[in-house]
């Protein structure tokens, strides 16, 4: 039984396959009433009936066939107006064709009509059908500005994406949004129409719009619009009273509409604005499908993301290692929708088990390697250097060992920006472990590669999740220094990048990712603030802590770093270090000038004050100008 929408889109093809029918009628009985001068006694005869007969019929079949009648169609939309001209022409050619093979058989005949009423008949019906249209659409569109339960907005954009969100917005009867009036910057456009729907000017125009519409929100419709372009909109918005929202990322929309339901609030990542990022997918393919990949840290944000857009590539087995059950458990319910733990390829090890690793490994014999598993909190390992060594020096050291002893073809080493001339134990650890990776390249055993990127954006124990939390609970909101800045990517940003990096690197090299520029931390926990609504949450500074920078450095001073085969990669090179480096296990009492002079670091100042610290870059005011206060 067919539903209730289906006999709809039946019925309305139905209903507009006989108007247009009574339209190709009335057409030729109207030019040969025109052709003979208005003589009726010669205009309405059986012939003309015929050919007028004819041809509604004709125009019927053919729609069915061929036609706007072959499917459901907007009305006036390109596809409609295409098929009824395609319909039009057909007919018009038929009837001329028949009137002129009769006037040849046979002259004089009572059935002929004159060779050019087909044509005049032809152009009138396909005038009237196509503004009997555009009638139809003009009506459908101002009922749908009166639609009532859905909230008047104004859309800023007026191009392509624009035009498919304004005309699903107004033909989508439950869409909780009605469009009133566009505005854009490019003056070209000014009085533009779209949907019947003018340009009414740029951004300076947002106020005096909204009044006169009685607008509550702008849709900023630009769907690669840059951070700054929102980030201006946005306070222009806020500052007309209106409520901005936006659209997705241009990498999301490709292929598809734009509807109701992809209207959003204005997020943290859209006010970083990173890029969307384009990958060589068949590099990646050929490095991952049907390979043995093992992911240490797999429960992380950066190993869990990892595990998910390494999936996609269809490996033969991902191994998913990890010490904390309860992130295995959550990453196996995203992969496989299960949380049983009873598959071959979830392993519960501690990285500095060597025994276990090499038990493992040997079981799995991975192809690549991707060394996620680390220790990463930095007040923490200022406090507790001995478990920085334990974690980030010797269980990377047991991880190469053990990739190299099964024969491991890739093995990408996560670092992070803070070995970039390290002043914290954090960044000495990480440091050596560029370094052991650069080692065990150079001893030819496989690629072995480092890559380097900042903070990541939603991971674990970052610094948007605590300032959320704190926003919650009513603040206030620790920050240590109000010109402290930091580097940050997206989780499958970083991930994708990642992949890429494990494709192209050279044994040995670091890669480091592209990350934009520093964002003030104040300036991002003002935007938070504003975001949540929360004007009384206050900021408290703490001042900087015990191995932290105001701004933190992608490359080393004597790194000599170069571009890559990616726009968004570079790379450089660390002095490789071997294993016996390392094997004598540093007590507590020195643990942290042996990190320091493994990682071939300048011995920092002893005091910590601003002053001592790297000045902050110059190219920062990220999100200065909407989250002021």
């Amino acid at each position: 039984m067919q539903s209730e929408p289906s006999l709809r889109r039946l019925s309305t093809m139905i209903g507009w396959g006989l108007v247009d029918a009574a339209i190709w009628f009335a057409a030729v009985v109207a030019a040969t009433w025109l052709r003979f001068q208005y003589d009726f006694d010669v205009t309405f005869v059986t012939n003309t009936f015929l050919a007028a007969a004819g041809a509604a019929l004709g125009h019927l079949t053919l729609g069915l066939v061929i036609g706007p009648y072959t499917r459901g169609t907007t009305r006036g939309s390109f596809d409609e107006v295409r098929g009824l001209a395609l319909t039009a022409g057909i007919v018009t050619l038929v009837l001329f064709s028949v009137t002129l093979s009769l006037e040849r058989a046979e002259p004089g005949s009572s059935l002929l009509l004159p060779g050019t009423v087909p044509l005049i008949a032809g152009l009138v019906a396909y005038s009237v059908q196509l503004s009997t249209r555009l009638i139809f659409r003009t009506h459908n569109h101002r009922r749908a500005a009166r639609r009532e339960g859905s909230t008047p907005v104004i859309v800023f954009g007026a191009g392509s994406a624009a035009r498919l969100l304004v005309r699903n917005l107004l033909h989508d009867e439950t869409s909780a949004y009605r469009p009133v009036a566009l505005l854009d910057d490019d003056r070209t456009k000014r009085r533009a129409r779209i949907e019947g729907l003018r340009v009414r000017g740029t951004r300076l125009d947002l106020e005096s719009v909204a009044r006169g519409t009685g607008a509550e929100h702008v849709v900023i419709a630009i769907p690669s619009a840059t951070a700054q372009t929102i980030r201006e909109l946005r306070a222009a918005a806020e500052e007309a009273g209106l409520h901005p929202l936006v659209v997705p990322p241009l990498s999301q929309v490709i292929g598809r509409s734009l509807t109701s339901k992809d209207i959003r609030d204005i997020d943290l990542a859209d006010l970083l604005g990173r890029h969307p990022i384009t990958l060589d997918e068949s590099a990646i393919a050929a490095q991952l499908t049907q390979r043995v990949v093992l992911v240490t840290g797999a429960g992380g944000s950066i190993g869990a993301e990892l595990c998910r857009q390494i999936a996609r590539f269809k490996p033969a087995r991902l191994v998913l290692l990890d010490r904390d059950e309860s992130a295995l458990h959550g990453i196996q319910l995203d992969l496989d929708g299960e949380g049983l733990l009873q598959n071959d390829n979830i392993v519960l090890a501690d990285i500095r088990d060597l025994e276990t690793l090499r038990a493992r490994f040997a079981e799995h014999q991975p192809d690549i390697v991707f060394h996620a598993a680390a220790l990463k909190h930095l007040p923490l390992l200022e406090r507790y250097p001995l478990e920085a060594w334990q974690t980030n020096v010797i269980g990377t050291l047991n991880v190469l060992t053990a990739a190299e002893e099964v024969g491991v073809e890739t093995f990408v080493n996560i670092s992070t920006d803070k070995a970039a001339d390290p002043t914290s134990t954090l960044g000495y650890s990480k440091r050596v472990a560029e370094r052991l990776t650069a080692g065990f390249a150079a001893r030819g055993a496989g690629r072995y590669i480092s890559v380097r990127f900042g903070n990541v954006l939603g991971s674990r124990g970052s610094v948007v999740p605590a300032f959320t939390a704190q926003i919650r609970r009513g603040g206030p909101v620790t920050i240590t220094h109000p010109e402290v800045e930091r580097y940050f990517m997206l989780i499958p940003e970083a991930c994708q990048l990642v992949m890429q990096a494990a494709v192209m690197g050279a044994p040995g090299e670091v890669l480091v990712l592209d990350m934009g520029e520093q964002v003030r931390i104040v300036d991002l926990a003002k935007t938070l603030i504003t975001m949540a609504d929360r004007p009384e949450v206050e900021i408290t500074f703490t001042g900087l802590r015990p191995g932290e920078k105001l701004s933190e450095d992608l490359f080393s001073m004597a790194d000599h770093h170069r571009p890559t085969g990616h726009d968004l990669v570079m790379a450089t090179d660390v002095p490789p270090l071997g294993p016996a480096a390392v094997r004598r296990s540093p007590t507590r009492s020195d643990v942290h000038e042996r990190l320091l002079d493994l990682a071939g670091a300048q011995r920092p100042s002893s005091s910590h004050d601003a002053s001592d610290q790297s000045s902050p870059g110059s190219g920062t005011a990220l999100i200065r100008s909407i989250s002021a206060s």
